[in-house]
């Protein structure tokens, strides 16, 4: 895959990509409104050019709470991104390994987790093993919000099941119609220790 070519489709307004950016921009925005008072930790795994949540951090009112880490493989993304964040000094983009548990060290359980641009691409069996361990990865009452292509086979109904059968709420899940599957779900559960040196997942050469 050439991630390079596959972002310029959030240059074009009317693509679904960036239909898709706006869907995750507004629950990002809707998880900063209800975090509670207080520092707001936030990670983004693959985080590519960090749109979803630098562009919200821009102008949001609680901008200066959060603490975030951005994890993108590829160096021109992750470039992109700290460009991107120039100015929000409480942004870290790291160039490395997004499926490794040690990126997140220090930083979660978090208030916001985003998965965006992930499961699309990875097998089912890698979803499940990812949703498996997001409550390491969040706080109780935490935010995770995920992407994934409502082609077939449509996993957007299965994936909702694996996140409440985790301790998870359905906050909002796009439409059917929307051409693209974007969730946001609510940790009600207890976090549970961060176990390093795990991989959580693998790409898959053309996605699922």
């Amino acid at each position: 895959m050439d991630w390079q070519a596959w972002h310029t489709e959030y240059d074009d307004p009317e693509s679904g990509l960036s239909r898709r950016l706006e869907a995750v921009q507004a629950q990002v925005r809707a998880a900063l409104d209800r975090a509670p008072a207080g520092p707001v930790p936030a990670v983004s795994l693959c985080a590519g050019q960090g749109r979803d949540l630098i562009d919200v951090l821009e102008d949001h009112p609680r901008r200066g709470d959060v603490q975030a880490r951005l994890v993108e493989l590829d160096p021109e993304l992750s470039a992109f991104a700290r460009e991107r964040a120039s100015g929000l000094d409480q942004v870290e983009v790291v160039t490395g390994d997004a499926s490794s548990t040690d990126q997140y060290v220090g930083l979660v359980p978090a208030e916001l987790v985003l998965l965006c641009g992930i499961f699309g691409n990875i097998t089912s069996a890698d979803i499940q093993r990812t949703i498996a361990a997001s409550p390491q990865f969040c706080r109780t009452g935490a935010t995770v919000i995920w992407t994934r292509h409502r082609g077939e086979p449509d996993l957007v109904p299965t994936i909702c099941d694996w996140f409440e059968a985790r301790g998870f709420e359905q906050v909002w899940v796009s439409d059917p119609q929307a051409g693209f599957g974007v969730g946001a779900h609510r940790f009600t559960g207890v976090p549970e220790p961060l176990v390093t040196g795990q991989s959580l997942f693998s790409f898959v050469p053309g996605g699922t």
